[in-house]
């Protein structure tokens, strides 16, 4: 795309482009998104993968805003936004609470294909936005946005950023299967859409809305712990109350390392079937007990 790049509105929106595309960046794309689509068969949760093709995102090149935004749309009230990089916590919030996804319209390099330290398009389309076709997700996102606002005024962005991690880009989800992947940062990613299963080193636990607000995490390299859902239900509903309450009573508390084990932990352990609940690692809780 031209280097100089579109105008920005005082939205901070800007206006896609597509016909800029070349050939280049939509041959990029190709080979993401194949390599992406032979990795997750098994690994990505249905939801997921049936947002994925409801939407019609393809292999063929970088997907066109307007047409995806007219599908999202239709199906659950969600547009998706052009802006040109990350932008202000207060404006990203907005936009999730007024369903508009804002995503970013560069695509990576070749030398870059493993790792990218900001978003590109590929991310946020590939990973983000088929999981918008899904009520209950398209829903949490909203209400995260909601409470993002309310976060800003009430100082305690950090715990909520840390909600957002662990779910929205990192989550892992327990299916009658076993482990799946909703997270788009690994959805997005072709070694993490192993490692996060497969790897004997990482934690699996499970969620609980407190454990996930004290827990630090690495932005430069894969997760030491994954936080695993029992469904989008769940995740909803844990976005539904007041958080102020929830702020108060875990900034007492002292933040925990992205690899700390605590007693409440519930651990899954592969094959998957059913967390690991005995005596070493404490009794199993929902996120309601604690």
């Amino acid at each position: 795309m031209n280097a100089i790049g579109p105008a920005m509105a005082p939205d901070f929106t800007i206006e896609q482009n597509w016909e800029g595309y070349g050939e280049e960046e939509h041959a990029i794309w190709r080979l993401l998104f194949e390599r992406q689509e032979r990795l997750l068969a098994g690994r990505a949760c249905h939801e997921y993968l049936d947002g994925l093709g409801a939407l019609g995102v393809a292999a063929c090149g970088i997907p066109d805003f307007r047409r995806l935004s007219e599908v999202l749309d239709r199906t659950t009230g969600w547009r998706i936004v052009a802006v040109p990089g990350l932008v202000p916590d207060a404006v990203f919030f907005d936009f999730l609470a007024r369903r508009r996804f804002p995503s970013t319209c560069f695509i990576r390099r070749r030398d870059q294909l493993d790792y990218l330290q900001e978003p590109d398009v590929f991310h946020d389309i590939f990973g983000h936005v088929p999981l918008l076709m899904n009520p209950v997700f398209a829903d949490y996102m909203q209400a995260y946005g909601q409470g993002g606002l309310k976060a800003l005024g009430l100082g305690h962005l950090e715990r909520l950023a840390r909600l957002y991690w662990y779910t929205v880009e990192f989550g892992l989800i327990a299916t009658a299967e076993g482990l799946r992947i909703y997270g788009s940062g690994i959805l997005s990613s072709a070694g993490e859409s192993v490692y996060c299963l497969e790897d004997p080193r990482p934690q699996r636990l499970g969620f609980d809305l407190r454990r996930v607000m004290r827990t630090r995490y690495h932005i430069d390299r894969y997760q030491d712990t994954y936080f695993v859902i029992d469904g989008f239900d769940q995740l909803f509903e844990a976005t539904r109350p007041d958080f102020t309450p929830v702020y108060r009573e875990v900034s007492k508390l002292p933040d925990l390392e992205p690899d700390q084990v605590i007693a409440q932990d519930r651990r899954f352990c592969p094959p998957w079937s059913l967390p690991n609940v005995g005596e070493k690692n404490g009794p199993q809780l929902s996120s309601a007990q604690v």
